[in-house]
C-alpha cells in the first residue's frame, strides 16, 4: 500500500468479542488496513453502549458471547441504527446461526479461524465494497 492511499481513511470500527485474542487480532488487522478502531469491548452490553456513543461505521461482533449475544445485539443495532455495517464473527456455520445473523440484518460473517486477508475481504463486503460471492 502506498503512503496517503489509505482506502479505508472513512471507516470506524468497533469490535464487540469476548476473547481478548480475537480483539487483538481484528484490532491488528484492520488498523494495518489504515481503519479507525475507536472501540472494544469483551460483551454485548457494554459493546451496545460503546457503539451508541462512539457512531463508528462498522462493528465487528462476536456471535457467542456471554450475558446478551450477538445476535441479539445485531437486532438492537440495526433498529437504532439501520445504516450501521455488522459484520458477525462466528466460530460456528450452523445453518441456524447464519440465518439468524441474516435475518438481523448482518452485512457479513466472519468464520474463526481467519487471517488478514478474510479479515479485509469480509470488511470490504460488509461495507458494500466488494460483492458477495
Amino acid at each position: 500500500m502506498m503512503l496517503g492511499e489509505n482506502r479505508f481513511a472513512d471507516v470506524s470500527a468497533v469490535v464487540v468479542d469476548d476473547n481478548d485474542t480475537t480483539r487483538a487480532m481484528l484490532r491488528a488487522i484492520m488498523r494495518a488496513e489504515g481503519i479507525e478502531v475507536v472501540g472494544e469491548a469483551k460483551d454485548g452490553v457494554s459493546g451496545l453502549t460503546m457503539i451508541r456513543k462512539l457512531h463508528p461505521n462498522l462493528v465487528c461482533l462476536d456471535v457467542m458471547m456471554p450475558e446478551v449475544d450477538g445476535i441479539e445485539i445485531l437486532t438492537q443495532l440495526k433498529a437504532e441504527m439501520p445504516d450501521i455495517r455488522v459484520l458477525m464473527i462466528t466460530g460456528s456455520t450452523d445453518r441456524e446461526t447464519v440465518q439468524a445473523a441474516v435475518q438481523g440484518g448482518a452485512n457479513g460473517y466472519l468464520v474463526k479461524p481467519f487471517n488478514g486477508a478474510k479479515v479485509i475481504l469480509a470488511v470490504e463486503r460488509a461495507l458494500g465494497r466488494k460483492p458477495m460471492e
